[in-house]
């Protein structure tokens, strides 16, 4: 009975733990909300760059679409510390908490997308980056379509 009860409170002590983590990088929910509405601000930026030049809005510069795939591909690896438990709210649906799997793996495709974006974009290819931009673009809106408030 004593070993159900200290399992029991072992478990539960754990779990409190590894719920307050996320919120514990940051001094409250606003923080969090804050951090990551940053992150893709500046991602946004880089990524809106690249999409002038894909467009024919901007002259190709090969240097400048690689610093900014670069930018955007180191960024894209931060946003996701900040949507644990006790950080709801800003634009994010409640389906993020909720079906954390589905938001995880939507994260997952974004990082990938955005990495092959980065490895076209460095290799200097245009019709590359094009193919690449288009498809980190789509995984960009899938997970705004699901998961972002309108």
């Amino acid at each position: 009975m004593k070993l159900q009860k200290l399992a029991l409170i072992s478990s539960a002590t754990i779990l409190a733990i590894g719920a307050g983590t996320a919120i514990a990088q940051f001094k409250n929910s606003e923080d969090a909300i804050k951090y990551r509405q940053s992150a893709f601000t500046v991602m946004a930026n880089s990524f809106g760059k690249i999409g002038a030049v894909v467009k024919g809005e901007a002259p190709y510069n090969k240097d400048e679409v690689a610093k900014n795939a670069a930018v955007v591909a180191t960024l894209s690896t931060l946003p996701w510390q900040a949507f644990g438990p006790g950080t709801e709210g800003g634009k994010a649906q409640a389906d993020i908490w909720s079906d954390n799997a589905k938001f995880k793996a939507a994260s997952e495709k974004m990082q990938l997308a955005v990495a092959n974006l980065n490895t076209a974009a460095q290799s200097g290819d245009l019709e590359s980056i094009k193919k690449a931009f288009g498809a980190a673009g789509a995984s960009c809106k899938n997970c705004h379509d699901d998961f972002k408030k309108k």
